[in-house]
C-alpha cells in the first residue's frame, strides 16, 4: 500500500533512528496479549532501527500476538460458574461471569503460544512516498498508527489517482486491441470479477486468456474486476486490486541477474525491489491518469481537483510489495 508523505515534512535517518528507538520492540510478558513495537530490518539483535541502502529507507515492525482458545476459555468458565452454584445456591450475574472469563484468561495467557509478524515498510524522502508490504488494509493501518505514535506531525495520505483502477481495469478487459492498453503493461491470465448486483455473483479466472467475449460479456453485464494480473517491460508480474494494491508481485526472467553480485543478500533484494517498484508505480499511476493531489495536514486530507504525475525516484534495479508478509521484497 502507498502513501503520499506531505511535501513539508521532513526528518535525518539519525533523527528517525531515535524516534523509533523510543518505541522499539519488546516481546510480550508472561500476562501480555498483544505487543507491537520497531525491529531491526537485518534481524541482527541491537542493529539499527532504519537501514539506507542507496538512499532508500527500509523500517520493519515486529507484531507479536498470544491467544487463548476461545473453547477453553468458556469450558473453564462453565466449570468456575457451576461450582460458584454447587457452593453457594447462587448463579453468577452477567458481570460476574464477565470479570470469570476475563479472569481465566489472564490465568492461561502465560501458557498460551506467541505468534508473530512483520511488517516492512519502505520510506523513499525524494519521491516523498511510504509503501508497506501489509497484508490487508488493518496491518497498514497499524503500521501508520505506529509510525504517527513516533513521529509528531507525519503528514500521510493514501496514494490515489484520477482515474480509478477498478474503472481501468474494466476499460483494459474490454478493449479488443492491445495497442490500446497502457504503455509498459501487459494484462496476464488472471482476475476476479464481482457483480454489483445484491446477489454480488463472482467470477474467477484462472490461467485464462481473458482478452475473449466471454470476459467481455461478463464485465458488459456489470460484473466489476476486483483483482487483475498485470505485467511490467517484461520485469515484474503482479496482480492489481481495485482499491490500488499491488498483490503476487514476483521477479520475471533475467531481472535477478540485475541485481549484480552483492555479497549483501539484504542489500541486493532492497535494491532490486526499490528499484523496479519505484518505475512500475510511476508508469501505473500514469496509465491511470496521474497522482490527485491533496492539500496535507497531519491527521486529514483535502482532495483538490489537480492532479500530477508521480515519478518516484529510481534506487539502483530492483522490485516490489508483497500479499505475504513472510515473503517481503525487502528482506
Amino acid at each position: 500500500m502507498a502513501y503520499r508523505i506531505g511535501a513539508d515534512w521532513t526528518i535525518s535517518l539519525t533523527q528517525l533512528e531515535e524516534a523509533l528507538d523510543s518505541y522499539r520492540f519488546v516481546e510480550c510478558s508472561p500476562s501480555q496479549d498483544k505487543s507491537v513495537g520497531w525491529a531491526e530490518p537485518r534481524g541482527q539483535a541491537h542493529g539499527p532501527l532504519v537501514e539506507s541502502v542507496g538512499g532508500q529507507w527500509i523500517l520493519k515492525l515486529q507484531i507479536e500476538t498470544k491467544a487463548v482458545p476461545g473453547s477453553v476459555v468458556r469450558r473453564k468458565a462453565d466449570e468456575r460458574i457451576q461450582e460458584i452454584e454447587a457452593t453457594t445456591g447462587r448463579k453468577p450475574g452477567k458481570k460476574e461471569s464477565r470479570e470469570i472469563r476475563e479472569d481465566i484468561v489472564h490465568t492461561l495467557l502465560p501458557l498460551a503460544f506467541s505468534k508473530q509478524s512483520q511488517v516492512m515498510v519502505w520510506i523513499d524522502m525524494t519521491s516523498r512516498l511510504l509503501l508497506t508490504d501489509a497484508a490487508s488494509q488493518g496491518k497498514s493501518d497499524e503500521v501508520i498508527t505506529a509510525l504517527v505514535r513516533v513521529l509528531d506531525g507525519l503528514p500521510l495520505t493514501l496514494l490515489q489517482t484520477t482515474v480509478s483502477a477498478q474503472s481501468a481495469m474494466s476499460q483494459w478487459l474490454l478493449t479488443e486491441n492491445e495497442d490500446d492498453l497502457p504503455p509498459a503493461f501487459s494484462v496476464e491470465r488472471e482476475c476476479v470479477l464481482k457483480s454489483t448486483n445484491e446477489d454480488q455473483a463472482v467470477v474467477k479466472f484462472t490461467r485464462h486468456l481473458l482478452a475473449t467475449d466471454e470476459v467481455r460479456k461478463h464485465v458488459m453485464e456489470g460484473k466489476l474486476p476486483t483483482q487483475l494480473a498485470l505485467s511490467w517491460e517484461g520485469k515484474a508480474s503482479f496482480v492489481l486490486t481495485e482499491t490500488l494494491v499491488l498483490k503476487k508481485v514476483t521477479y520475471l526472467d533475467g531481472v535477478m541477474e540485475d541485481a549484480g553480485g552483492d555479497d549483501d543478500k539484504f542489500d541486493a533484494d532492497v535494491m532490486l525491489s526499490t528499484g523496479t517498484l519505484g518505475p512500475l508505480l510511476a508508469d501505473l499511476i500514469d496509465a491511470l491518469g496521474g497522482e490527485m493531489c491533496f492539500i496535507t495536514t497531519p491527521g486529514a486530507s483535502t482532495p483538490t481537483s489537480a492532479t500530477a504525475s508521480a515519478k518516484p525516484s529510481a534506487a539502483p534495479k530492483g522490485e516490489a510489495s508483497s500479499e505475504d508478509l513472510s515473503d517481503s521484497p525487502f528482506v
